[in-house]
């Protein structure tokens, strides 16, 4: 696992040694981040379900002023801890690591985020359970990005927010939300 592009474009990423955590492909973080584009720059983002980190890493990259990572395993924040320790050029104010369920950090987050990046686990209603869990910190303006497993559907709307983009790569599927209205 790699930083794809940005300010540490190329460093290399450690990979968890335990079963269960999926992490987003190189190619599929180079999809998303390639459909933000320069809208990354100078946003606050949150990372649920961070795992490794890299999807945060990579905003932070690209020019997020502020990366919130959130995952309930303390095997997860502790190599995404490992990470940012090995990009030692990112400031400690650009990010902080959450150890929490995610609906339990949105609720106490007591504020919206630019952009919230999701990858739940690929189960049954992933995308309905991610989009609940994260409604606290979704504002007027706040885009959501879930990635789930391409073989299930993400809703056209769900708490509050519509499905405004899909995208197939793989075995995965990224769903771009807004919120109505």
């Amino acid at each position: 696992m790699r930083i794809i592009a940005g300010d540490l474009r190329g460093r290399q990423l450690k990979a968890p040694t335990w079963e269960g955590l999926r992490p987003t492909s190189d190619r599929l973080r180079e999809t998303l981040f390639n459909i933000l584009g320069p809208s990354i720059r100078d946003v606050r983002v949150m990372d649920g379900y961070a795992g490794t980190g890299a999807i945060g890493l990579e905003a932070i990259s690209r020019g997020a002023a502020h990366v919130t990572f959130v995952d309930a395993d303390v095997r997860a924040t502790r190599l995404i801890a490992e990470n940012l320790e090995r990009l030692s050029t990112v400031p400690r104010d650009r990010y902080v690591i959450i150890r929490a369920d995610l609906a339990d950090a949105a609720r106490q987050a007591g504020e919206a985020f630019d952009l919230v990046i999701l990858d739940p686990p690929y189960t049954a209603n992933s995308v309905e359970r991610a989009l609940d869990a994260a409604a606290p910190v979704i504002g007027p303006g706040t885009r959501v990005v879930i990635e789930h497993a391409r073989r299930s559907s993400a809703p056209d709307a769900h708490a509050g927010v519509v499905l405004r983009r899909r995208v197939v790569a793989g075995d995965s599927a990224l769903a771009f939300y807004e919120r109505e209205g």
